[in-house]
């Protein structure tokens, strides 16, 4: 467990657990969570023996409510002078989990109940997503003279087709987890009760890959979006040339030959 206030960090073995610990307030983040997830992130990008990180809410209500609106309100001032600032430009977290690039590791979002708002743009933000059954999903930032600019918005299209992803945002309704899972939103649905086995079930499936391996792929895969497919193909990626120095390059193929599980090292 830590020392933090508004979360929970837990390591077993590979897997690293964070959990939001606001359920008096359906877990919304307000600058002091967000403080935390971020320093929570760069401890877990940067321990080289985590290898796959899960995050879920506490409680059975929310996984996030997103943006803590109450606590918005006795801020607004302060608010609007970053704004003011920013100059119109977007204010999404510059550290932590809505950046993306900063980590390669694979994220599990295990959704226990809302994921709505900056909830919603924190479980995009992770690589698969599985839900409880009662879950909803949404980005009703409009229905509260506000938008969903912490990549909410940007993610949401790039996740599912235009038109559904239109249908959300210009509407601020929310969705099921079955009606998440159908349109390619979230990878899995699950009973309540066995949200936390599902979640563990696919960390227990990448770890079956060489971490490396995995961070390449994943590499990979989120930078060569930013171009054409040759442009993508033709690109070089720093995780791909370390795989290709690695120990686990060869581990793998040693392995199959001598009909054992690869002992992969991450280096």
């Amino acid at each position: 467990m830590s020392d933090y206030k508004f979360i929970q960090y837990e390591q077993q073995e590979h897997v690293v657990w964070i959990t939001l610990n606001r359920p008096e307030v359906l877990n919304a983040v307000h600058p002091p969570m967000s403080a935390e997830l971020a320093d929570a992130w760069e401890r877990f990008r940067d321990d080289p023996e985590a290898w796959v990180g899960i995050i879920t809410g506490t409680g059975e209500r929310a996984f996030s409510a997103g943006a803590d609106l109450k606590w918005r309100a006795q801020h607004e001032e302060t608010i609007r002078e970053q704004g003011r600032a920013a100059g119109g430009k977007m204010l999404a977290t510059r550290r932590g989990f809505q950046r993306g690039t900063d980590c390669w590791k694979p994220i599990i979002a295990a959704v226990n109940g809302y994921a709505v708002g900056g909830g919603l743009e924190l479980a995009m933000s992770c690589d698969i997503i599985v839900a409880a059954e009662h879950a909803q999903f949404g980005l009703p930032e409009p229905r509260r003279g506000l938008m969903a600019d912490g990549g909410g918005v940007n993610r949401l299209v790039r996740h599912v087709p235009f038109a559904l992803a239109m249908g959300l945002i210009l509407t601020g309704k929310f969705i099921t987890a079955h009606e998440a899972y159908r349109i390619g939103l979230i990878n899995e649905v699950a009973p309540a009760a066995e949200l936390r086995a599902a979640a563990e079930r696919w960390a227990s499936e990448i770890l079956l890959c060489s971490p490396l391996s995995v961070q390449a792929s994943k590499q990979t895969v989120l930078m060569g979006l930013e171009g054409t497919f040759w442009e993508a193909m033709d690109r070089t990626y720093p995780l791909v040339e370390r795989l290709r120095q690695s120990e686990d390059f060869v581990e793998g193929a040693r392995a199959f030959t001598e009909k054992r599980l690869p002992a992969w090292k991450g280096r």
